[in-house]
């Protein structure tokens, strides 16, 4: 709800395409700050502390804002400062969350050994579950509730979260005092010292780029150019949502059969392939069905990134590590969004087929040198 249902907040509140991908970018750069702080966070005090404080926080700053905005008139300025400030809190606090829920991810892969993929597209389904829900509720609620009844649904969502994290004290795997800088220096040279782990993040941080900018791009296409709800576009999302949550479950057998490497040359092909599509589309069934294909295509390199990540990261410094890596995967969407906003409608879709094919390249790239690399696991 908050990543694709907050763009879709300020597209109701401002009625401005400029804005919108301005607040894509709001959402996205202190997420971005926040990753290298989480990842220390929850080296130092546990992923359910951390996750805990991070629900209940998300909860006062979503009542906080729907009593905001229903006491203020929705084209005052006020607003848009309001939905603005928002989109950062509500980004910076679902990544410490994120990073709380991926780390004990990677200690269940860690304990089931040949069977981490398994482990880990189980976690990805359940994101894709969340994803199915998310956008199209959001959607739905801010075309017949308004923005009030939508941030009071995310609060009630972050609570209920809070609520059901796990009680019991945990050891956390690292329980010394740990700067965030010392976190994120750990983090990069651990990275740096594993190279398959390392290409496979290069290669996705290019993908990365390509899907951002479609991400910062639809809500303004399907309701700007299109003419569609919000509905619509939340839809888009969960539409694809729910392909993916068939692949990955498809994926365990494909991954235990074929291994890793090819999964992920294949899932690295229909990305590029959806991307380049998407492209070209001018149809609202035309973006439904493209964007879901493509979202096959990620759902399978995820998996394949996860479990990669789980298999070699070091258990000592997993938190930090997976900050630096989804640092270093979600730099591209601050950029995309302040790109979205500077680009003229008109230009978009030569934008869209520019990054696709730096897409495409990267991932080639990537994947050929990950066959010549003794470290993937099979």
């Amino acid at each position: 709800m908050t990543s694709y249902g907050i763009p879709l907040l300020v597209l109701t509140i401002t009625g401005s395409a400029s804005l919108t991908g301005l607040a894509f970018a709001l959402e996205w750069i202190p997420r971005i700050g926040a990753f290298t702080v989480a990842g220390t966070l929850v080296d130092r005090y546990g992923p359910a502390r951390t996750f805990r404080a991070a629900c209940l926080l998300r909860t006062l700053v979503a009542v906080t804002a729907a009593l905001v905005l229903d006491a203020l008139d929705s084209r005052a300025p006020a607003a848009t400062v309001a939905v603005m400030l928002l989109a950062a809190a509500t980004g910076t606090l679902s990544e410490f969350s994120y990073i709380s829920a991926e780390t004990t991810g990677g200690e269940a892969s860690r304990k089931a050994g040949a069977r981490a993929h398994r482990v880990q597209s189980v976690l990805l389904g359940i994101d894709q579950t969340a994803t199915l829900a998310g956008p199209a509720v959001a959607g739905l609620l801010l075309e017949h509730g308004g923005p009030p009844v939508m941030l009071a649904t995310l609060a009630g969502c972050s609570l209920l979260a809070a609520a059901l994290a796990p009680r019991e004290r945990v050891t956390p795997p690292n329980s010394v005092s740990i700067s965030a800088w010392h976190g994120l220096t750990t983090g990069w040279a651990t990275l740096r010292s594993l190279p398959a782990l390392a290409w496979l993040v290069a290669g996705l941080i290019v993908s990365n780029s390509a899907v951002a900018v479609l991400q910062a791009a639809v809500p303004i296409v399907v309701v700007g150019e299109l003419g569609r709800s919000s509905a619509d576009a939340g839809f888009i999302w969960s539409a694809a949502a729910l392909a993916t949550l068939l692949v990955v479950t498809a994926s365990r057998s494909a991954i235990d059969r074929w291994g890793l490497w090819r999964v992920g040359a294949v899932s690295a092909a229909v990305t590029a392939g959806a991307t380049l599509a998407v492209a070209q589309a001018d149809t609202y069934r035309e973006y439904l069905l493209l964007i879901a294909v493509l979202m096959v295509g990620e759902g399978g390199l995820t998996v394949v990134l996860r479990t990669l990540r789980s298999h070699l990261i070091p258990p000592k410094v997993f938190g930090s590590t997976l900050g630096v890596t989804i640092l270093l995967l979600l730099a591209p969407y601050p950029a995309a969004g302040l790109l979205v906003a500077a680009v003229p409608l008109a230009q978009l879709g030569h934008t869209i087929t520019a990054a696709a094919l730096l897409q495409a390249l990267a991932l080639a790239i990537t994947f050929a040198r990950l066959r010549t690399l003794p470290a993937l696991p099979a």
